[in-house]
């Protein structure tokens, strides 16, 4: 029979360090966790402790990045944009609600010469939505001295970069990420193209000439989440079209987060980092032929809050005193 409490009767739990908890709980077994000073019980078909909750929601903070965009495809391509970039608090219903996650993918490698590089695809957290980043401009069938005009960067989370011969750079987002840079005008024997914008900066504006070098520029820059450590949302670096080894610069850098660095006229475009939603590089005249723009990288949506895990869904981690759920794939953060 049930013990029953009235008037201001109550009970003492059984009270536990996190450090000092039962070895072997049962499921929906509770008490007191003195380190963190609140109630919790076990489930055990998630194998964790969950915090009791006086509120019928609580805090989350997030990160929410997008897919990049591909580099331009040509004799001379922009860096794809990195993949917005949404980070905040938002408040979830402590009660088994369910939310969605989708993660984006990164532009498609851009094969077509003469093409914009292809945008990346969004990624989203219940209501927040990061926009998939812009692909790169492209110089067109042509090369850098040629008369083909350019196709512009495309607009994104970040701008793609734009390609020679006076193509203008794609648009960011605001609240998402910036620019991209743009490229030289074509019209000289030489020409590179403008980085992707980046999470933190905008892409770097590429130069032209008939002396080399002819820089590329590189990939805006992202930024760190929370400090941790790691940065998300680079932008691709522009790819440059030189006429032999001896005209050919150093490859333009992606920028830190993911974003891959753009070709030259030996080294192909490298592709943005899969779920740091970085831009891929642009293509050029490499061995002579005009190259593919790299695809980007995938996004990435990290959730977090104070103490003991509470919810499900995606790779779970404790650090620091707080619970992560990291998706890299599309999936359900259930509170």
């Amino acid at each position: 029979m049930a013990q029953i409490f009235s008037g201001t009767d109550g009970t003492t739990p059984s009270s536990w360090t996190t450090a000092g908890r039962p070895t072997s709980p049962a499921n929906g077994q509770f008490g007191l966790n003195t380190t963190l000073n609140q109630m919790e019980w076990y489930n055990t078909t998630t194998s964790s402790w969950i915090a009791f909750s006086n509120s019928p929601a609580y805090a989350v903070e997030y990160l929410v990045v997008a897919g990049g965009g591909g580099g331009g495809a040509g004799y001379a391509g922009g860096g794809g944009g990195a993949g917005g970039y949404r980070a905040g608090t938002s408040s979830v219903l402590n009660s088994g609600s369910a939310y969605t996650v989708t993660i984006g993918a990164g532009g498609a490698s851009q094969s077509t010469i003469g093409n914009q590089g292809n945008d990346g695809s969004n990624s989203v957290f219940d209501i927040i939505t990061s926009t998939g980043g812009g692909g790169g401009g492209c110089s067109g069938s042509t090369g850098g001295g040629g008369t083909t005009s350019a196709n512009p960067g495309r607009a994104g989370g970040s701008g793609g970069g734009s390609g020679s011969k006076g193509g203008a750079a794609g648009t960011g987002t605001a609240g998402q990420g910036n620019n991209g840079g743009t490229g030289g005008d074509g019209f000289n024997t030489y020409t590179a193209c403008g980085g992707g914008g980046g999470a933190g900066a905008a892409g770097g504006t590429g130069n032209n000439g008939t002396i080399s070098p002819y820089p590329a520029g590189p990939g805006g820059v992202g930024l760190d989440w929370q400090s941790l450590g790691t940065f998300y949302a680079g932008g691709g670096g522009g790819g440059s079209d030189g006429s032999g080894g001896a005209q050919s610069p150093t490859p333009a850098a992606g920028g830190n987060g993911g974003g891959g660095a753009g070709a030259n006229w030996t080294t192909a475009p490298i592709s943005g980092t899969a779920n740091r939603g970085g831009g891929g590089g642009g293509g050029s005249n490499t061995t002579g032929s005009p190259s593919t723009g790299a695809a980007g990288g995938s996004g990435i949506v990290i959730l977090r809050y104070a103490g003991s895990p509470r919810g499900t869904g995606g790779t779970i981690t404790q650090t620091g005193g707080y619970t992560y759920h990291t998706f890299t794939s599309s999936g359900t953060y259930t509170a």
